[in-house]
């Protein structure tokens, strides 16, 4: 264990990991913060990639995914391949039933389509409600960010303080380009959603999520009936 002091500034966290390599970080985050660790994973390209990087390094930090009731037959399969490759058990998180019910009643299956307000509600009540439940308690939220995603995230820094769920917020990979995670993915043999070969590139719930074209904008697969601006679930929203 490394003995440190249990309070962190941003500034004072951002020290003790410059220089590290993502294993290092990731490892020394554990250390700093034991059992307070949680990474959410969407099971896509980039979320594989660090969950190779904790699970092959046995690296005790918390995995777990949201089960918005909605996701591709594809993602479920990566999902079972990576628990079997690691031994792991990525932990479920679901949206409340009796919401989900009342939203499904009075709205229908498809009121996400109908106006920006609707997609925000199924996605507070699918994604943002577990989320919230998902980390709960934690110190450290490690997600799969990269700059190079959207405008929204290219001005984000690799260790932030999120103000809403009083936690620091890591994205190891912050700075790759979409080569490079394409290229750990091949070069480490890890399991990987094959909608990706299909040109989805960003892969969330089934009916929000398409394909790209070549020349399109990295989300323009999510929400494309959204004007590009609006390119956010709420998840990750500064």
């Amino acid at each position: 264990m490394i003995a440190e002091p249990t309070t962190y500034t941003l500034e004072s966290l951002a020290g003790r990991l410059h220089g590290l390599s993502n294993i290092e970080a990731l490892r020394t985050l554990s250390e700093l913060f034991p059992g307070e660790v949680i990474f959410s994973t969407s099971l896509g390209y980039e979320d594989q990639v660090i969950t190779d990087l904790i699970l092959a390094n046995d690296i005790p930090i918390k995995i777990f995914t949201l089960d918005t009731g909605r996701m591709f037959s594809e993602t479920y399969s990566v999902w079972k391949k990576t628990n079997d490759r690691y031994d792991a058990k990525i932990e479920a998180y679901f949206p409340k039933a009796d919401a989900v019910e009342t939203l499904m009643t009075t709205k229908g299956p498809y009121s996400f389509y109908d106006s920006v307000e609707n997609r925000k509600e199924c996605c507070g009540i699918r994604k943002i409600e577990p989320l919230n439940r998902a980390l709960k308690g934690q110190k450290i939220w490690i997600t799969g960010i990269r700059a190079e995603q959207s405008a929204n995230r290219q001005t984000m820094t690799q260790l932030e303080w999120d103000d809403s769920h009083s936690l620091f917020k890591f994205h190891p990979l912050m700075d790759w380009t979409f080569e490079e995670v394409k290229q750990y993915v091949k070069d480490h043999n890890v399991p990987y959603n094959p909608l990706h070969d299909r040109g989805f590139v960003s892969i969330g719930c089934q009916p929000c999520t398409r394909a790209i074209q070549p020349g399109e904008d990295f989300r323009a697969g999510r929400w494309w009936w959204e004007d590009n601006s609006k390119k956010e679930c709420g998840l990750h929203v500064k």
